[in-house]
């Protein structure tokens, strides 16, 4: 087993500080999408070891409860996924190593809590605008032209929620079809 392996200190200080960079570079991404620190922390780990994980190996500066939710958390987005290893596993322990097909874990976030929420602001919407069309009748003149206003500010919301499912939707059903080394420019019809 090498050094690096042994999850103790890589020996190249070129090698840690890429290693520490990448650390708090995933953490604050998941920090900034509404995850939290410990989980981008923990996909980095991952991602940077060559090989499958414990969770005993995963303690990165947390409790190793927060290291057993957070990982869970990370398998249900399937940025993690738990593999089986068989030598050196007397206890059945459960090993995780990082998926590293990033379609894979865009395509099953935007899949589940985007399209899900983007939805969900659509329909709010429109909910209002029924609800103000119906309400328009016992309104006042100044009532109603405020509720109009009201109206033409939904439906510029409205639109760009439902460009954003369109443009969401299509990358989920192009996904697998597109290689992001070649990708210059996107042209949207």
């Amino acid at each position: 087993m090498s050094e690096y392996e042994s999850n103790s200190t890589p020996l190249n200080s070129d090698l840690k500080a890429v290693h520490d960079s990448l650390m708090q570079g995933l953490g604050q991404l998941a920090d900034y999408f509404g995850y939290n620190r410990v989980m981008g922390e923990l996909y980095a780990t991952l991602l940077l070891h060559p090989g499958p994980m414990s969770l005993d190996e995963l303690k990165v500066r947390v409790h190793k409860s927060s290291v057993s939710m957070n990982t869970r958390t990370l398998e249900y987005m399937g940025a993690v996924k738990e593999v089986w290893v068989r030598e050196d596993n007397p206890s059945n322990r459960k090993y995780y190593e990082a998926e590293s097909d990033f379609w894979k874990i865009l395509s099953k976030i935007l899949g589940g809590r985007e399209l899900k929420d983007i939805d969900l602001a659509i329909g709010i919407l429109e909910e209002n605008t029924e609800r103000l069309e119906n309400a328009r009748s016992g309104m006042t003149a100044g009532e109603a032209e405020l509720a109009d206003f009201y109206m033409k500010r939904i439906e510029i919301l409205r639109s760009f929620f439902k460009f954003a499912r369109l443009v969401l939707t299509t990358i989920l059903e192009e996904a697998e079809n597109i290689d992001l080394g070649e990708v210059k420019r996107v042209d949207i019809e």
